[in-house]
């Protein structure tokens, strides 16, 4: 399924791993226009995915933006895949929603970065990493290249760059068995949203590793082929105009889109929430 190239990039040296926690507990969770996001940071969604891959449960993973939380009101199947997993607040807006809703301690988990320090913590630990996504296999190869370098001794056990039409069942039958077989225990999913989490969906009861882990454009930021927005822009929530200016073509209709009518339906569900607070007091 891979070229030579892909496949030696991927041929890894092996590490000494590392004790891990305890069998795995649950993420505290709030919902922002009906879809239950994480509240938490970074340390604390680390630790519960080293909990899961110990204790063998499968779970899958992924971190929403403002955009999957709106195309999930629109499309059931998208609904019905975000609700079966553990969805973290990606975009800060989310954040902000939570904030708004009484959960102090709500804070970011920007894919990207979520994936950059668990790879940086498995590089220590030894967990196994399969990658699925990327916008071609030369891509994903610079992906493999860059992780290793940034982060010596992590255990990349394979990787796979999908065409961008539907798979046949033969051809998810066999990345399937190609997963199953690396061994990995986490599988990040790059294809972007809501495609990664409908995949997920339908592949979490097929695959073997513990976590499978949906993060978006993290795949080409990491590669070297997008640019992420700078820190100030993050932390204010203007990555979104960023983005936008690097690429409008495929981004403009969404965000013009999605983000009025995000805005408004979180308006009111703020609304009831401090007419009920209002009413308990």
């Amino acid at each position: 399924m891979e070229p030579a190239a892909v496949r030696e990039a991927f041929a890894a040296p092996a590490t000494n791993g590392v004790a891990l926690p305890d069998p795995a507990r649950s993420l505290e969770r709030a919902a922002v226009l009906d879809i239950p996001l994480a509240i938490g940071d970074y340390e604390s969604t680390m630790d519960w995915m080293d909990e899961v891959i110990e204790s063998r449960r499968r779970v899958s993973i992924s971190a929403a933006a403002v955009h999957l939380v709106m195309v999930a009101q629109d499309d059931a199947e998208t609904r019905e895949a975000v609700r079966e997993m553990v969805t973290v607040p990606d975009g800060q807006p989310l954040v902000w929603a939570l904030r708004a809703l009484g959960h102090s301690e709500a804070s970011r988990i920007y894919g990207p970065e979520l994936m950059a320090r668990y790879c940086e913590r498995s590089a220590e630990t030894g967990t196994r990493m399969y990658l699925y996504g990327g916008r071609n296999q030369g891509a994903l190869v610079q992906l493999v290249l860059n992780l290793r370098n940034r982060f010596p001794g992590l255990q990349i056990a394979g990787g796979y760059s999908p065409p961008f039409r539907p798979e046949t069942e033969e051809e998810r039958d066999a990345i399937a068995a190609e997963i199953n077989a690396s061994g990995a225990e986490i599988v990040w999913v790059g294809t972007g949203q809501p495609k990664q989490e409908k995949w997920m969906a339908d592949m979490r009861d097929r695959l073997d590793a513990p976590i499978l882990a949906g993060v978006g454009a993290a795949f080409d930021f990491h590669a070297g082929l997008v640019p992420q927005a700078p820190s100030w822009m993050q932390t204010s929530g203007l990555e979104w105009t960023y983005r936008l200016a690097h690429e409008p073509r495929r981004l403009w209709r969404r965000y013009a889109r999605y983000n009025p009518r995000f805005v408004a339906g979180f308006a009111r569900q703020w609304l009831r929430h401090s007419l009920v607070g209002s009413a308990t007091e």
